[in-house]
């Protein structure tokens, strides 16, 4: 992609539009669009991380109540011919093919390679990846699995997306701030998967989420990690402007 001197590419992920109430949902999602807005006015492109929502189903015929506001800012981004860039993250991954006809998106389900300007770029959400989490990564094969997904898709809208709000809720409770601290590059997965990739590939910067915390760690004397925190807590993105990039903060 080329990218023209006045515009930029923007990156930001960990939205979890639905949790972890509807009105605290709601401010988020008005900052977002407010960003969404500021931003698409020197977008070159612009790139969603993963978890957009706290959950996502597409059934057949119905998609999830709400999100009209931020659904419509993506909408008018695209139609002003600014390329859409989306990745589903652990908690919206049952996306299909909504995003792309409705938002003519490109829609990413697993990490991916682009070039940017002059630089390489690495780009996924960032669940799974690395050693470890053994549990998660039995858990992920069978939420993508065919058959688990058709079965889910019998159950009445109401009451599956309600039973997947429940085990959300039960999750971030385990969890607690566990993912918004840093563990240290030794035990920090994603920094030890990028160095792993580093080896095979001539990336300048790896550009992950998920771990909601923002950071940019050299990895060698070229590449880089680049977490791009989220925006429950930090408001954190992703600027490259065609020979940099740097992570900011939404100040509005």
């Amino acid at each position: 992609m080329h990218i023209a001197p006045e515009k930029k590419v923007y990156f930001l992920s960990d939205f979890h539009l639905g949790a972890p109430n509807e009105l605290e949902s709601r401010k988020r999602e008005d900052r977002l669009v407010r960003f969404l807005n500021h931003a698409k006015q020197e977008a070159a492109a612009i790139f969603i991380v993963g978890d957009i929502f706290d959950f996502w189903f597409e059934y057949k015929t119905v998609v999830p109540k709400g999100f009209v506001r931020i659904l419509g800012c993506l909408a008018q981004i695209s139609d002003a011919g600014i390329p859409l860039h989306i990745f589903t993250g652990n908690h919206d991954l049952w996306m299909t093919d909504y995003f792309e006809k409705e938002l003519n998106a490109n829609l990413y389900f697993e990490p991916k390679q682009f070039k940017l300007g002059n630089k390489q770029f690495y780009i996924g959400h960032g669940d799974g990846l690395g050693p470890g989490d053994y549990g998660y990564k039995r858990l992920k094969k069978i939420f993508t699995n065919p058959l688990c997904k058709w079965l889910f898709r019998w159950l009445h809208p109401d009451a599956g997306i309600r039973l997947a709000n429940y085990f959300s809720a039960k999750s971030r409770a385990k969890t607690g701030s566990s993912d918004e601290v840093f563990l240290g590059a030794d035990k920090e997965w994603l920094i030890i998967y990028t160095k792993d990739k580093a080896k095979e590939l001539d990336i300048d910067y790896f550009v992950f989420g998920h771990r909601h915390f923002a950071i940019d760690y050299p990895i060698n004397e070229k590449s880089r990690y680049i977490n791009l925190g989220d925006w429950i807590r930090l408001n954190t993105y992703g600027v490259f402007d065609g020979n940099t990039m740097q992570l900011v903060k939404w100040e509005s």
